[in-house]
């Protein structure tokens, strides 16, 4: 009889291995590729830059051009961190090069029409671009609408303010250099060897990594990844997912408020009509960088990955004197491809 009972209340061996069983060397792998989804741009992106250097050689394949393809994906970056938080919780901001300019519209005004100190003019730029992001997070979090709706919206509320603050009048480099430097900080430039990097490429190294930080090792983080995974689980779980979406909305504003002072530097003046397809840009580059429009799964790392593996493809084509249409095409079929491969490894690693 107690023998009898042990065998029915033990697990069995079958029972205890059946992960282990369950899963193939093909199985393993695309496991892995779903638990590190930069690996796969990452290997594009090396790729890239393998094939490129043999066909153009020296030009491309030197420390100028491949620090020109950092400083050309530099606003386009920093904005897709941003973009990659909201994606993280299965959103998506159609706002955020809407409110990256409008920053560096507000900062501009702020420092020549009204004659604020440029200092604290940035940081009304970075408060205005939270106020944005936050006001999404409360309707996408408290309201409940979705975020397709609400960030259509936001651009195309923030795109016509923009507008009109501006008079739709920009502030030229040779005033902000004479009046307001600092405005233009992340444009300065420093050589090491035969590389030039601008503060702004610096400073995009520096927020991915403190950005990407956040979300692997802190309960934040975390709960950003079980939000965008499956909400219901997640407050169950007690994640407060009205507050973590309103911190990423907000911290998203910021981001793209930060991303306004970089366009700054880079550009050398304040213009109204700067960055008008970077929300587009960014999508892409959060998309061809492996995080799922899905939401739950995905990096910054990967982020940036995506905005190299763009910034590559858009150089090599130019410098081999191909037509720049060629660029659209094949980053198109980067991101259909990329969306059916997540689509793909979910399923499989399910």
């Amino acid at each position: 009889m107690d023998q009898t009972h042990r065998e029915e209340t033990e697990p069995s061996e079958d029972f205890a291995q059946f992960e282990p069983q369950r899963r193939g060397w093909l199985g393993k792998t695309l496991y892995f590729i779903h638990t590190h989804p930069a690996i796969i741009p990452l290997a594009v992106l090396a790729a890239a830059i393998v094939v490129f250097g043999l066909v153009l050689g020296t030009r491309f394949f030197s420390p100028f051009s491949l620090t020109l393809v950092l400083q050309q994906v530099m606003i386009v970056g920093i904005v897709a961190i941003a973009q990659t938080l909201v994606i993280l919780t299965a959103g998506i901001d159609l706002s955020v090069g809407a409110i990256m300019v409008c920053s560096s519209v507000v900062m501009g005004q702020c420092t020549f029409r009204y004659g604020l100190p440029p200092e604290i003019s940035i940081v009304i730029g970075l408060a205005f671009g939270t106020l944005c992001g936050l006001v999404s997070g409360i309707l996408v979090a408290i309201v409940r609408l979705p975020p397709f709706i609400v960030t259509l919206g936001m651009w195309q509320i923030v795109l016509a303010a923009n507008f009109l603050y501006s008079r739709n009048e920009t502030i030229r480099s040779q005033d902000i250099a004479d009046q307001a430097p600092i405005l233009q900080f992340f444009g300065r430039n420093i050589e090491v060897g035969g590389a030039v990097f601008t503060y702004g490429v610096i400073a995009m190294l520096i927020l991915a990594a403190v950005v990407h930080y956040l979300l692997t090792c802190t309960a934040w983080g975390r709960h950003v990844y079980a939000v965008g995974d499956d909400p219901k689980a997640a407050e169950l779980a007690g994640v407060r997912s009205r507050n973590v979406l309103l911190t990423v909305y907000a911290g998203s504003g910021l981001i793209c408020g930060f991303a306004g002072w970089t366009l700054i530097g880079r550009l050398g003046s304040v213009s109204p009509t700067a960055g008008q397809l970077t929300n587009i840009e960014t999508i892409t580059a959060v998309v061809i960088g492996g995080t799922s429009l899905f939401g739950g799964r995905g990096s910054v790392i990967g982020s940036l990955f995506g905005a190299l593996i763009v910034g590559t493809f858009s150089m090599g084509l130019r410098m081999a004197g191909t037509d720049p249409q060629w660029t659209y095409l094949l980053i198109g079929v980067l991101i259909i491809v990329a969306v059916a491969f997540d689509h793909f490894v979910r399923r499989a690693a399910a």
